[in-house]
């Protein structure tokens, strides 16, 4: 537990996963599926997001998030712009915490022609460590503009003790 409360200003970094139950109970038509296109495409912003984050490629991460971004984390409440959220990076991740999702968690779907968003469950790990401590579920909302993706929300939530 002393890593998750040292974790907490890194989990201000990360996003929200969600049940499906409501996407379930809804008509099979209500909500398209996602592509297998769309979830390569996600799948790649992930993966370059957190090697940027596990890095502490400060520029190249910021080049991640709108700059109206907000992150909404269960813990550590609302950080309102990428500028903050970048700093609080900096200050309180970098070098110290590196961030693993979990296989076969993350779920994609289309924003209409505007964006999208996944989410999934990730693990926290101090640096150096062969066990992850920390666990979490996480949301990220994604603007595609001209072909760039860029998150515009954050919700991180359910952040407890790794099993």
């Amino acid at each position: 537990m002393k890593v998750l409360t040292a974790m907490c200003p890194l989990l201000i970094v990360l996003g929200l996963a969600g049940t499906n139950a409501a996407l379930a109970a809804a008509p099979a038509d209500a909500v398209p599926p996602p592509t297998t296109s769309l979830t390569r495409q996600i799948e790649a912003v992930d993966r370059d997001l957190f090697d940027a984050f596990n890095g502490c490629e400060l520029k190249k991460l910021e080049s991640f998030f709108s700059p109206a971004l907000e992150f909404y984390h269960d813990l550590n409440g609302v950080t309102w712009t990428r500028e903050r959220f970048i700093g609080d990076v900096q200050k309180n991740v970098c070098r110290k915490f590196r961030r693993e999702l979990v296989t076969g968690t993350l779920e994609v779907y289309p924003l209409g022609q505007w964006g999208a968003m996944y989410s999934g469950t990730h693990r926290f790990c101090q640096a150096g460590a062969t066990r992850c401590e920390g666990i979490g579920r996480f949301m990220h909302i994604l603007e595609n503009r001209d072909g760039a993706w860029r998150i515009t929300r954050i919700v991180s939530y359910d952040h407890r003790a790794a099993p």
